[in-house]
C-alpha cells in the first residue's frame, strides 16, 4: 500500500513515517498543501492522510481537487477540530474518514488499512491484467500467457505501475516516483534501464512489444487482447 502524508508538523510526519514503515507500508511526505496536491494528482497512492490546516491549500481544498480528478484514492482527514459541524465539513469536502488530534498511532494504522482495503476492493481485484500479461498481487506471481515472469522487485514494481495505468502515457518522472518512491539517489536514466530489462522478460516470439515508447514524454503499456 502506498501512502501520501500531507502534514506541516515535521515531528509528527517523522513519527507517522516510522510507524507506517514498521508496518511495511510505503510512505511519501509533503509539508505543504500545494506540494501535497501535486503529488496526489499523479495518481500513485492508495491512501492520503491530509491535515486540515496547511501552508498553501488547506485539507478540504485538497480533498475537493482530488475528488474532482476522480482518482481512486482514499482520503483520511487529520484535524484538531472536534465539533460535529467540522467533521461534516471535512467529509463533505470528499474525505472518507476523519481523525481528531491527538490520536493513537494504532488507530491511525487501523483506519488507513481499513480505507486501503475498502478502496482496493472497490477499485480492483488482486489480479492486474492486460491481455496475456497477468499479475497476482496476493500470490506475487506474474505471467505472460502460460509462461511465468521471473521478476526482480524493481521489475515487479515497474510492471505493476504499467498495469495499474494501461493505455496511459506515463512520464519518466511518474515512473520514477512510483517504482523508486522518491529515493533521492536514483537517477532518471534508471527508468530506461529497467524498461529495457522488463521488455526483455516480456518478450515472446511472434508477440508485439507491449511497452511503447512515446518520444519526448515517456512510456505506455499498450492494452492487448488475450
Amino acid at each position: 500500500m502506498r501512502i501520501l502524508i500531507i502534514e506541516d508538523d515535521q515531528r509528527l510526519t517523522r513519527l507517522m513515517r516510522q510507524v507506517f514503515e514498521e508496518e511495511n507500508l510505503s510512505v511519501d511526505i509533503a509539508n505543504d498543501g500545494d506540494t501535497g496536491l501535486e503529488l496526489a494528482l499523479r495518481g500513485m497512492y492508495d491512501v492520503a492522510v491530509i491535515d486540515w490546516m496547511l501552508p498553501g491549500r488547506d485539507g478540504p481544498t485538497i480533498s475537493r481537487a482530488i475528488r474532482a480528478a476522480r482518482l481512486p484514492i482514499a482520503l483520511l482527514m487529520l484535524t484538531a477540530r472536534s465539533q460535529v459541524e467540522d467533521r461534516v465539513a471535512g467529509l463533505n469536502s470528499g474525505a472518507d474518514d476523519y481523525l481528531v488530534k491527538p490520536f493513537a498511532f494504532e488507530e491511525l494504522i487501523a483506519r488507513v488499512r481499513a480505507l486501503g482495503r475498502r478502496f482496493q476492493i472497490a477499485a480492483d481485484s488482486a489480479e492486474l491484467r492486460s491481455g496475456e500479461i497477468v499479475m497476482d498481487t496476493q500470490s506475487h506471481k506474474a505471467r505472460r500467457g502460460s509462461q511465468p515472469l521471473d521478476l526482480t522487485s524493481t521489475e515487479w514494481n515497474l510492471l505493476e505501475c504499467f498495469l495499474r495505468h494501461p493505455g496511459q502515457v506515463l512520464t519518466r518522472q511518474q515512473i520514477l516516483d512510483y517504482v523508486w518512491s522518491y529515493e533521492n539517489e536514483v537517477q532518471p536514466t534508471m527508468v530506461e534501464v529497467y524498461v529495457s530489462y522488463l521488455r526483455h522478460k516480456l518478450d515472446r516470439p511472434g508477440k508485439p512489444d507491449p511497452i511503447q515508447t512515446v518520444r519526448g514524454v515517456g512510456y505506455r503499456l499498450e492494452p492487448e487482447h488475450a
